[in-house]
């Protein structure tokens, strides 16, 4: 019986024990799930255990780096740092968080930090073998945040050609070195460093993609084109060779070609909806079909997710004002001038229409003011600028005006013409009051001591009718006169023969000249004379102005590797 008992109360006891091992690992393993929740979690739970692993501090900041926390995850691989401070990926954490905090300094520091831990070469032995692939990144790393800085591109030149001397086959420094040189203008080496890199990675996209500008920068638009179809061949999706053929593409100005520069400008809109330069360039498609309601529409899109965008701005405030729409335009052309306030060709149509439209002379000199502040040879702003003296009627002020736009631009004949007018209505407004001053003279009222009152009052009776009626007639004259010098009739800007065009090839947003009609006045008869349509002068050209904030399609630089 005792027996019994025991062996009861013993198997009590071991199923206590089993339940209570149970229940206990039964917390942990739900406690546990908790840290599966999230890399982060994994990570600080491994911490938790081990505080001398660089490995799972390097981690933990990866995981709050790619939630955009950069300043905790530098401080995590700071602490990989102290803890392992010949941990070069540590030190190349370090140098790209502070790169995404705009440190740039501390950036480079860090990376130099890393590069000098790299091992050094020993003679007889190949130094690409002893050196980990992804430490190679400290190199392209380095190179780009120098890059940033104009006047050390030699320097990043060299960083890159160190990195290619450690393994011959790493392309990416071959496409970031290449485009370094297109940066210093060494277009035919850069062509050279593409082709070295194809030997290596034939089917690279980026690679087809960057030869392809590099022709362009040589001017060589027909090669371009082939390589940005090869880089279709091998990307279909690359967004840069997308763009760029169908801009090359579009400038050929072939129908059949248009359409399948439409086709992938379309197919762009399909993956990013947000990308403004595909509007625009859908809109400059659209105005060369002729399709001003089409442009308008791309037009008005691309400003709406840009509202600085520059071209796109500019190009719809003159399709609006071409199609008589031109208080439509103003709202576009004030925008543009807000945000670009050293564009031109912008405040030169913006007076015409405070000038024409408005009527707002003061506003009209204002823009013109603005544009001889920027350019004081411009002779197109000081020419309107003279418009608006005559406007005015301050003939004496414009006449001084266009004789100064005259010693600029001696040639241009419609800078001649309006001289002559101004300077033949002065003549007659100096004609009109000499003969004011003589009719004065002539019927002056002379004393006459001797004559009697009734003789005296007979006199100036006779003399006042002759004076009034002279003065009648002389102020008829004046009257036509006037009339005749304050026509204020001026034909705007009529259609232009090319509009402005952006294109970003090598990261540069141009512009093309345009050709734009200058506002005239009405000549002596008081008809408006609409004179032929001037280019403008070489002084008043952009030549490819660029846009901060804009997609660059320039060769891809690698992206930072990071090290777990």
């Amino acid at each position: 019986m005792l027996l019994i008992k025991t062996s009861f109360s013993c198997r009590r006891i071991a199923w206590l024990g089993v339940s209570a091992l149970i229940l206990f690992h039964g917390c942990k393993t739900y406690n546990r799930n908790w840290d599966w929740e999230s890399e982060y979690s994994i990570f600080t739970s491994g911490l938790k255990v081990n505080q001398r692993n660089a490995k799972l501090f390097n981690n933990v900041g990866h995981a709050l780096e790619s939630q955009g926390k950069f300043r905790e995850a530098l401080s995590y691989f700071n602490k990989a740092v102290s803890v392992q401070r010949d941990d070069i990926g540590a030190h190349i954490n370090v140098g790209r968080t502070y790169n995404h905090l705009k440190m740039f300094k501390e950036a480079e520091e860090a990376y130099l930090r890393a590069k000098s831990l790299l091992p050094k070469a020993k003679p007889g032995e190949s130094y690409q073998a002893r050196i980990a692939p992804n430490h190679l990144n400290v190199f392209l790393n380095l190179a780009n945040l120098i890059a940033k800085n104009e006047t050390r591109l030699e320097e990043a030149d060299l960083l890159y050609r160190q990195a290619i001397s450690m393994r011959a086959d790493y392309t990416q420094a071959y496409i970031n070195r290449g485009d370094i040189l297109l940066k210093l203008n060494r277009t035919k080496e850069a062509q050279e460093v593409y082709e070295r890199a194809l030997f290596y990675d034939s089917n690279n996209p980026d690679i087809y993609y960057n030869l392809g500008v590099v022709f362009l920068e040589q001017g060589k638009a027909s090669q371009a084109l082939v390589y940005l179809a090869k880089a279709l061949e091998f990307g279909p999706d690359h967004e840069q060779a997308l763009l760029n053929s169908a801009i090359l593409l579009q400038e050929l100005g072939r129908v059949e070609l248009r359409k399948i520069a439409k086709e992938g400008l379309l197919k762009l809109l399909q993956k990013d909806a947000s990308n403004e330069r595909v509007y625009f360039n859908l809109g400059m498609l659209a105005m060369d079909d002729h399709d001003i309601h089409g442009a308008e529409r791309w037009f008005r899109l691309a400003v709406q997710l840009k509202d600085d965008f520059r071209s796109a701005l500019f190009n719809l405030a003159l399709l609006l004002a071409d199609d008589h729409r031109p208080l439509e335009a103003a709202p576009f052309l004030n925008q543009l001038v807000r945000y670009h306030p050293d564009h031109i060709k912008g405040l030169i149509l913006l007076g015409d229409i405070y000038i024409n439209n408005i009527k707002d002379l003061d506003a009209a000199e204002n823009c013109y003011r603005r544009i001889l502040q920027l350019d004081p040879e411009n002779v197109q702003g000081l020419h309107n600028l003279c418009v608006v003296h005559v406007e005015r009627g301050n003939l004496e002020k414009a006449e001084i005006c266009l004789r100064k736009a005259f010693k600029l631009a001696p040639k241009e004949e419609y800078i001649t013409r309006h001289l002559k007018i101004v300077q033949q209505r002065l003549a007659k407004l100096e004609t009109s009051t000499k003969s004011v001053t003589v009719v004065e003279d002539a019927f002056k009222q002379p004393e006459e001591p001797n004559s009697t009152p009734h003789e005296k009052s007979k006199y100036f009776e006779e003399n006042q009718i002759i004076n009034e009626n002279g003065g009648q007639k002389e102020t008829e004259y004046l009257n036509k006169e006037k009339t005749i010098s304050s026509s204020k009739k001026i034909p705007g800007m009529q259609n232009t023969e090319s509009i402005e065009r952006s294109a970003t090839l090598h990261g540069i947003n141009g512009e093309v000249n345009n050709k734009m009609r200058h506002p005239y006045y009405s000549d002596e008869t008081g008809k408006v004379t609409d004179g032929p349509s001037k280019a403008m002068s070489s002084n008043q050209k952009n030549h490819g102005e660029g846009v901060e904030g804009e997609q660059t399609l320039l060769p891809r630089s690698a992206d930072e590797e990071s090290l777990s």
